[in-house]
């Protein structure tokens, strides 16, 4: 918009475009001060009614286009949408029966599959998509027609109505669930503007079949609570009889708010007017009136008090009773630069006023609507704020339910809706809200309200043309909760499926495991035999009938077909039935019930629950458990997976000299590659730390007593900083450091929150945790953020409070890697103060300034980097009036851009950034997760490949690497970069790294790496950068690049953007076609994620994005080992025993059938009772397959991660194979043949009479002599192979034994078993049955005894040692051991699991006594990186090593996690630093000792020159390289090694 005439020239500048960010608000003062604040508003409005402006101008951005460019406008609006607010619609928006021809979705929402009149014929439907139902369904079709042969139709149909309606039930289970959800929300309550014309929607027209569908509804419900009235009554509830939809229409939100008020006379009548519902809710917003001078109260006169508060121009919003202008310190000369923005309100405009704010369901909002939302609502739609109850237009909402954040965030009324307040001033608007189309994107929305502005001074003129634009920042999104604000008022833009959490539901995509996969094959394959036993079925009996002869010509009465073709093809659908359980029902719904325990299982394990979070490990995705079971490649991200993402200020650089002491996790790392030992460095350490520490608190508390300074948080420990800060070192180097404390307080976007106490508390909440470490430090050092002002931002410096007026906020984001505050100093001055990444800051630096400070502080700098910590730099510039004006229009024009709005303020915000002046740098520790070390190293034992993705700088990633175990000194370090980005170099490259071990990249080499699932030895790691790893992905060389990544240990991918993660995924899952899991913690992870077979999120510090699109959610990185190594391992076995030995018990049964068929020339007659096949899969056989696919166990959990090594069965796939399948189908049709062939040699010579007589020679009692035994064998091969004999599932197989005996017994009792009747005490009757009994059970378990026996004894699995090993008690220690640790102690003490914060303890006496003399590491020489020497003598091929040493740190892992007490006598020699010996502080600071920084700097010689060479390590020669790139004089020269490194992101 265009800046209007300056009307007054003694005030000051106000903030022109900013971001301002949530406070928390201050307990209620006292009735006289709120008084006060009360008449003080009434006297500034007053002021500021007299003092009206005038504007002449809109910006030309936003003019509304004029009739010439028509078509354009209509062609865009064709693609977004336009909402008229008391505005008649044109008639290009009209049909022709005037009604609007654009139709808005619904706000009610139905995430619910089902209505009650649709549940049973869509769930039908639904079920019936499964093919196998649709085979089972046609089988129960066929039974019906009594020419196939089957006896009881209807009780053929049972087990699939079973399926069927236990399904069913499931389905109405969640489905109801959803429905109560839905219903919730859509019955929740809003105030809603009515009796006033929303135009854009037309009123609703029910059809008569949505009118039987909501009288359906209606009954149903009603029903429904009558029986809940009813038990309400019983239970003597409170409120009985009300639903949630009623109780939520009879509260009021304010209510809560209103009782805890002071009851005054004033208050009274103030809330009277504003809270003035009726009986129906109906509220008419009137804003609180302002007492004006002798104005009455209930009869009594109030006088206005003496009052300085300034007026609203000057008033600012404080956190106590606001002060005079010149006590905070503002320039009386300052000029003030008003704005005119115009205002929506059309006073001319003629309303009938009886528009009013009404409860309403949010299921009745529409497009179009007027809304208002009290504190603590929840948004109904997404909503464009107009105003709010703040003055400034602020209101703050929390997004948990969006993206998982608890922050608050900002969200900023339309400057020209601020005054629709009131229900009568939403009548009087008269504007068109142009929006873009609905979109997923939850960090965008652009939009333009435009209107006609009437001058009412000059009413003659003609109204003027304004537009204002509408960003993201402006709206509310549904989901959303409004907090710390009393109300807003705001209008909907879109409704329903519409809105952006709509839009986003139902991400994660739908994935299959690949046993389920498989098992599609193993399904066709039993479809193939089952065709070829019915094929001959039919062709035997067709052929039999041809020909004639025989004795069925003279004692048959006759075929059902006609000819002997029609006989065969009668014959081959009657096998289908008679066959039908070899494609068993049964398995799909077993599969369903198993997968269901074993993710019930999972969620209940307490090992894995996070008790900080109160987060257990949750599956979101419960049919790939066994996948758990069968991962090859794990891909990690970095920040919050491996690292806590709870960021610690440690260290920073001021004018050129380091402060701060830390001993890090990286750090330790480095050393240990050394042969330091870390643990007595560490502790050494640490008690310099501690001891600095209270040296630094004391001296704090004499410069200023900060009541806001909590002892226990202080994270930056430096004395000698706060030496500098009083002076020591001078006055130049006091001002630097204030001034960069200062600047720490000022540049960022940090909500504020005070917790009132003694002494108070003051938090900060950020969208990033790195900017609430900048800021938590500065208010430890005395510069503390108070809080934000309605223009402003309020500084408490060393006990005096400031308020400087924040003008602009250049926000950051991942293309820029910087951000920017623009302030208005006290003095008047105009300053930019950035941080950022130290490439992009110290290429915007003023060329030719500063020389030596940019060299220390690139060395610092380089120095922090080393110890994985985190660098940013902070500079500064200062701004002319001029120059920021010129600049503010172009800035406030790009902010008004509908089209690509965020690239033109990149590119305006750019432009300003320039030549700037360094001030320092700082260094923040990203901690390592509790136990990610031995977490690392476990999944490495057990074959399990970790890559690392993560978008920090190369030597960053390889600290962490080396400190978590995923580097050692024994690993050659290959540095994969490519100078010139090309692919011929790169290929050039990857053939060089190729040739070390002898490959070529050829297709017969990668057909090999498919079949070779063992690690690769320890001896190389690979690096690579997001440039290069961009050109590598190419098809021409992805193979390549991939068996290059084959042969290293470890991959780290640094500098990677998500997509780029999505692809290494994509790439090594399909390329070498193994099972991959991804796991990261931040909406970054989630394209990997989804890209891997199994997706896991970490509930961590970046928000829930990871965790809503993810398979299984866990709480820390720690827990993934229990997850894969535990559940995944006993899942896929589990799963892959059940499902083999599914196939088998059928091939025994429906073989017995077959065999019968040979003696009765394939006429499909059943040798079982019928009742026999239809329970066989459902009671005789079914639970013992069940419950060993739910409560196996080879070894238990303790042993599972005591030996890793047992995964790699699952790695291999060798639980579930082909072989495997084949081998129990052939021993299934061996015991089908023993089965029938034994009791059929049995009544070959002659059959058996009972003693009464009567023959127990037909086929249903020979079907007797051949079913028990085979239900015998089959349950019990079952029980041989389940690992686990316990009680329980000894006494679920001898109950399923039984059954039959007991179903003979019970069904043959009663003459409806017709020729089966009497059957049980006939048979069990026969010394033959028995014997027949027995000796089929030994001939068919032999063979497997057998084989089991010889593989164990002469061919032992991994299992069968280990699981020999605990019978012989070698892992008896597990038992006094916690499941969470699982290694063995080296003595009997208890150990805890070790973490990273345990600095790495080391191996064993006699490994550290060979370092016992090693110097310590404040007695190093520093040298150069140049002249270094590196310690390469003792591995060729290693150039990382430690001193020449054989010490590796590799630890067994049965000594991992109890490691064994450590030899004080191997301690290195005494440090030569101690606080006794620092001399009184009276030297300047560079000539201090420095323990933390020698000691870093002592060790750089230990990093390889390669890595140096990147440009993406933070070294001075590099930052020398592209320092001023960017600076005025040289924007227009850029290089592929100099240029703007937020460029490399853009890919």
């Amino acid at each position: 918009m265009a800046l209007s005439p300056y009307t007054e020239a003694g005030d000051t500048s106000k903030p022109v475009k900013r971001i301002r960010w949530a406070t928390q608000r201050v307990t209620g003062r006292k009735a006289s001060q709120k008084r006060k604040s009360l008449f003080a508003r009434h006297g500034s409005k007053r002021t500021a009614d007299d003092k009206k402006r005038e504007s002449d101008g809109t910006e030309p951005d936003l003019q509304k286009p004029d009739a010439e460019s028509g078509d354009g406008e209509q062609e865009e609006e064709s693609s977004g949408r336009s909402i008229y607010v008391n505005i008649p619609l044109p008639d290009s928006a009209r049909d022709n029966e005037g009604r609007p021809k654009q139709h808005y979705r619904r706000n009610k929402i139905r995430t619910a599959k089902y209505t009650p009149i649709s549940f049973v014929p869509k769930n039908l439907w639904l079920q019936f998509h499964n093919v196998a139902n649709i085979y089972f369904l046609f089988i129960v079709i066929l039974c019906f027609f009594s020419i196939f042969g089957a006896e009881n139709p209807g009780l053929n149909a049972v087990p699939l109505i079973v399926i069927v309606v236990v399904t069913a039930i499931k389905d109405a289970i969640e489905d109801w669930r959803r429905t109560v959800l839905d219903n919730q929300l859509n019955n929740a309550a809003v105030h809603r503007l009515v009796d006033w014309n929303n135009v854009n929607c037309s009123e609703e027209r029910i059809n008569p079949w949505r009118k039987f569908k909501k009288a359906n509804t209606r009954i149903i419900l009603a029903v429904w609570q009558q029986w809940k009235n009813f038990r309400e009554k019983k239970q003597k509830k409170p409120e009985s009889g009300k639903g949630y939809t009623e109780r939520a229409l009879d509260q009021n939100p304010a209510e809560e708010d209103a009782v805890q008020r002071r009851m005054s006379a004033l208050t009274q009548q103030l809330d009277a007017e504003e809270m003035g519902e009726d009986a129906n809710g109906d509220v008419e917003l009137t804003p609180v009136p302002s007492p004006r001078k002798l104005s009455t109260a209930n009869g009594e006169g109030i006088q206005e008090l003496e009052n300085d508060a300034p007026g609203p121009i000057d008033a600012q919003q404080r956190l106590e009773v606001p002060r005079s202008a010149a006590k905070q310190g503002k320039p009386a000369a300052a000029p003030q630069y008003k704005r005119f923005y115009g205002s929506l309100i059309d006073p001319t405009m003629d309303i009938p006023e009886k528009a009013r704010f009404k409860r309403d369901y949010w299921k009745n909002v529409r497009v179009g609507d007027f809304v208002r939302l009290y504190n603590q609502e929840e948004i109904p739609a997404d909503v464009i704020v107009l105003s709010t109850s703040d003055p400034d237009g602020a209101c703050y909402v929390e997004t948990k339910n969006l993206d998982g954040e608890t922050n608050l965030k900002v969200r900023n009324a339309l400057h020209s809706g601020v005054k629709v307040k009131r229900a009568r001033d939403c009548e009087r608007t008269a504007f068109t809200l142009e929006s873009e189309p609905p979109h997923a994107n939850l960090y965008a929305y652009s939009g333009v309200v435009r209107w006609s502005q009437h001058d009412m001074k000059h009413p003659e003129q003609e109204p003027k043309e304004m537009a204002e634009p509408v960003g993201i920042n402006n709206m509310l999104l549904r989901g959303c909760t409004l907090r710390n604000t009393q109300w807003i008022v705001g209008i909907v833009a879109f409704t329903g499926q519409d809105t952006k959490i709509m839009l986003n539901s139902g991400i994660t995509p739908s994935k299959r495991a690949k046993i389920s996969k498989d098992l599609n094959w193993n399904v066709i394959y039993n479809f193939i035999i089952l065709f070829i036993m019915c094929l001959v079925a039919a062709v035997v009996e067709g052929w039999t009938w041809g020909r004639g002869n025989e004795s069925l010509d003279f004692f048959e009465f006759g075929s059902y077909g006609s000819s002997p073709g029609l006989n065969g093809f009668i014959t081959f659908w009657a096998a289908i039935i008679l066959f039908q359980n070899l494609v068993p029902i049964s398995l799909y719904i077993s599969l369903e019930i198993i997968r269901t325990a074993q993710a019930f299982f999972i969620y209940s394990d307490t090992y894995m629950y996070y008790e900080k979070l109160d987060y257990p490990c949750t599956p979101k995705s419960w049919n790939i458990s066994d996948d758990l079971g069968q991962i090859e490649y794990v891909f990690s991200d970095k920040t919050g997976t491996l690292t806590q993402n709870v960021m610690e200020f440690k260290k920073c650089t001021i004018n050129g000299q380091p402060y701060g002491e830390a001993y890090t996790e990286a750090l330790a790392g480095m050393q240990k590659r050394q042969g330091i030992n870390v643990e007595e460095e560490g502790a050494r350490a640490r008690a310099q730390i501690e001891q600095d520490r209270h040296i630094m608190l004391q001296n704090l508390r004499q410069i200023h007593d900060n009541p806001y300074l909590v002892d226990d948080e202080l994270t930056f420990v430096a004395p000698h900083y706060v030496a500098d800060l009083a002076g020591e070192s001078g006055k130049e180097q006091k001002a630097a450091c204030e001034q960069f404390m200062l600047v720490l307080a000022l540049c960022h976007t940090v909500i504020t929150e005070r917790h009132p106490g003694d002494p108070p508390r003051i938090e900060f909440k950020a969208q990033s945790p790195d900017e609430a470490a900048l800021v938590a430090t500065a208010r430890d050092c005395g510069f503390t953020v108070m809080g934000r002002s309605n223009d402003g931002i309020i500084i408490n410096c060393l006990g005096e409070e400031r308020e400087y007026t924040v003008l602009n906020t250049l926000e950051f984001n991942s293309a820029r890697k910087r951000m920017s505050a623009i302030m208005r100093m006290p003095d008047g001055k105009i300053m930019l103060y950035c941080k950022g990444a130290d490439s992009v800051i110290y290429s915007r630096l003023k060329k030719g300034d500063q020389p030596e400070l940019r060299r220390q502080t690139a060395e610092h700098l380089e120095m922090f980097a080393r110890e994985g910590l985190r660098t940013l730099c902070i500079a500064q510039r200062e701004l002319g009036e001029e120059e920021y004006m010129r600049w503010n229009a172009e800035h406030d024009i790009a902010a008004a851009a509908v089209q690509d709005r965020e690239d033109k303020l990149d590119i305006v915000s750019d432009a300003i950034e320039r030549d700037l002046t360094l001030l320092g740098g700082t260094a923040i520790e990203d901690r390592l997760q509790d136990g990610v070390p031995d977490a690392i190293q476990l999944l490495a034992q057990a074959g399990i490949k970790l890559w690392v993705l993560t978008g920090d700088k190369v030597e960053t990633a390889i600290n962490i690497g080396f400190s978590c175990n995923l580097l050692d000194n024994e690993m050659d370090l290959i540095l994969l970069k490519v100078e010139d980005e090309s692919l011929g170099a790169a290929e050039a490259e990857l053939d060089k790294q190729l040739a070390v071990f002898g490959k070529s990249g050829s297709d017969a080499e990668l057909k090999a790496a498919k079949k070779n699932h063992e690690p690769p030895a320890p001896t190389h790691a690979l690096v690579i950068d997001g440039d290069t790893l961009k050109l590598v992905l190419d098809d021409r060389l992805k193979q390549k690049f991939l068996l290059l990544c084959k042969e290293c240990r470890s991959v780290l991918c640094c500098r990677v953007s998500p997509s780029q993660k999505a692809a290494v995924v994509q790439m090594v899952k399909h390329g070498l076609d193994v099972m991959t899991l991804s796991i990261g913690d931040g909406a970054n992870d989630v394209a990997m994620i989804q890209e891997a077979d199994v997706g896991v999120g970490i509930a961590g510090e970046e928000g829930r994005a990871a965790v809503m699109s993810s398979d299984y959610a866990i709480g820390q990185f720690r827990f993934l080992t229990r997850l894969m190594l535990v559940h995944g391992r006993w899942d896929y076995r589990r799963l892959a025993e059940t499902i083999a030995n599914f196939f088998y018990k059928n091939i025994v049964w429906t073989f017995c059938l077959f065999w019968y068929q040979i003696y009765t020339n394939m006429d499909c007659s059943y040798v079982f009772d019928y009742t026999y096949i239809l329970l066989y899969n459902l009671a005789f056989s079914s639970l013992p397959v069940i419950f060993m696919g739910i409560l196996d166990q080879d070894v238990d959990d303790k042993v599972s991660l005591a030996v890793p090594q047992l995964y790699r069965r699952g790695i291999e796939r060798l639980e579930w194979t082909q072989l495997k399948f084949w081998t129990y189908m052939v021993d299934g049709l061996y015991q089908s043949i023993i089965c029938f062939f034994f009791t059929y040699l049995v009544f070959m010579p002659a059959t058996f009479n009972t003693e009464s007589g009567q023959s127990v020679g037909d086929y249903k009692r020979m079907g007797v002599y051949i079913g028990h035994p085979a239900i015998f064998v089959v349950n019990f091969y079952i029980l041989m192979n389940t690992y686990r004999w316990d009680w329980f599932m000894v006494l679920i197989t001898a109950i399923s034994i039984l059954l039959v005996w007991f179903w003979t017994g019970v069904y043959t009792a009663f003459t409806a078993s017709f020729t089966f009747y009497e059957a049980a005490p006939q048979v069990y009757d026969q010394l033959s049955f028995w014997c027949t009994f027995l000796l089929t059970i030994v001939a068919c378990l032999a063979p497997r005894f057998a084989s089991k026996a010889f593989q164990k004894i002469y061919m032992p699995y991994d299992i069968d040692i280990v699981r020999e090993q605990i019978r012989m008690g070698e892992f008896d220690y597990l038992k006094q051991a916690n499941s969470a640790s699982t290694s063995k102690p080296a003595d009997a003490a208890t150990a805890e699991s070790s973490s990273s914060s345990d600095l790495s303890k080391p191996d064993n006496p006699q490994k550290q006594a060979s370092h016992a003399k090693v110097m310590s590491e404040d007695m190093r020489p520093i040298y150069p990186p140049s002249v270094a020497p590196t310690a390469t003598t003792h591995n060729a091929r290693s150039q990382n090593g430690s001193d020449g040493t054989d010490y590796t740190g590799h630890r067994s892992s049965l000594d991992r996690q109890y490691p064994p007490p450590y030899n004080s006598s191997a301690a290195p020699a005494n440090p030569r630093f101690n606080v006794e010996d620092i001399d009184p502080p009276t030297r300047p600071s560079m000539d201090r000792p420095r323990p933390s920084f020698d000691r870093v700097r002592s060790s750089m010689d230990r990093t390889r020159p390669s890595i140096e060479a990147s440009r993406d390590f933070t070294s001075a020669a590099y930052l020398a390289r592209v320092e001023s790139s960017q600076s005025r004089g040289e924007q227009g020269r850029e290089s592929s090694r100099t240029r703007d490194v937020s460029k490399d992101l853009r890919s």
